[in-house]
C-alpha cells in the first residue's frame, strides 16, 4: 500500500475539504460504524423516501385494494376498507370514472405496568376507475358491509359481440382486402 505523506498545511486541507462535502453523509466514520447499524440507517432512509414510516413499514399513504368486473350487464367494484365507516367514505359518479375517496385513521394504544405507548397513523386515498360505455350512473348503487364496499352500476350492452380472430403462422397471414 502506498502511503502518502503531506508536509504542507494547504494540501492536507485541500484533501480534507472538498467542495460540496461539508456535511457528511454519515454522522461518525463510515469504516468504523457497525454494519448493522449502517444497514438500519439506510433502510430507514429508504423507507423515507418511498412514503413509509421507519421502523413500521406502514405506508404514509394508502390505496385500498379494489376488484373491478363486468357481469351480467352489470359494472362490479368491490374495494376492501377495513376499519372504515360509512361515513368515512365517499363514492362519485362521473361521466367517465367511478371515484372512490376516503380517510382512515387508526389509533393504538398500549397500556402495561409503568409503561404506556400510544401511535396514530391517518391515510387519505383517492381511487378513480374508468366506467365502460352505456354505463347508466344514475341507477349506481353502493352497498357498505363489515368493511367491504360494493358498488353497481348497470351497463347497456354493447352492439359488437367480441368475435374470435385466426391466428396464422408467420408469412400466410391474410389481409381483409384479400
Amino acid at each position: 500500500m502506498l502511503a502518502v505523506k503531506l508536509n504542507d498545511e494547504k494540501a492536507r486541507e485541500a484533501l480534507i475539504r472538498r467542495p460540496g462535502f461539508e456535511v457528511p453523509l454519515f454522522h461518525g466514520s463510515l469504516f468504523n460504524m457497525n454494519p448493522f447499524t449502517l444497514m438500519r440507517r439506510f433502510t430507514e432512509d429508504l423507507d423515507r423516501a418511498f412514503g413509509t414510516v421507519p421502523g413500521t413499514g406502514e405506508t404514509l399513504s394508502w390505496s385500498p385494494t379494489v376488484e373491478v368486473k363486468e357481469v351480467n350487464g352489470k359494472f362490479l367494484v368491490s374495494a376492501e376498507l377495513p376499519g372504515l365507516k360509512k361515513g368515512d367514505i365517499k363514492v362519485q359518479v362521473t361521466e367517465d370514472a367511478l371515484i372512490l375517496e376516503g380517510e382512515r385513521t387508526q389509533e393504538n394504544k398500549e397500556k402495561r405496568e409503568g409503561y404506556y405507548h400510544s401511535e396514530r397513523s391517518y391515510g387519505h386515498f383517492y381511487r378513480s376507475i374508468p366506467l365502460p360505455e352505456g354505463a347508466t350512473l344514475d341507477k349506481a348503487s353502493a352497498e357498505f358491509t363489515n368493511g367491504i364496499l360494493e358498488v353497481s352500476i348497470p351497463v347497456a350492452e354493447t352492439k359488437q359481440k367480441p368475435r374470435e380472430v385466426p391466428v396464422y403462422e408467420g408469412g400466410k397471414v391474410k389481409t381483409a382486402g384479400g
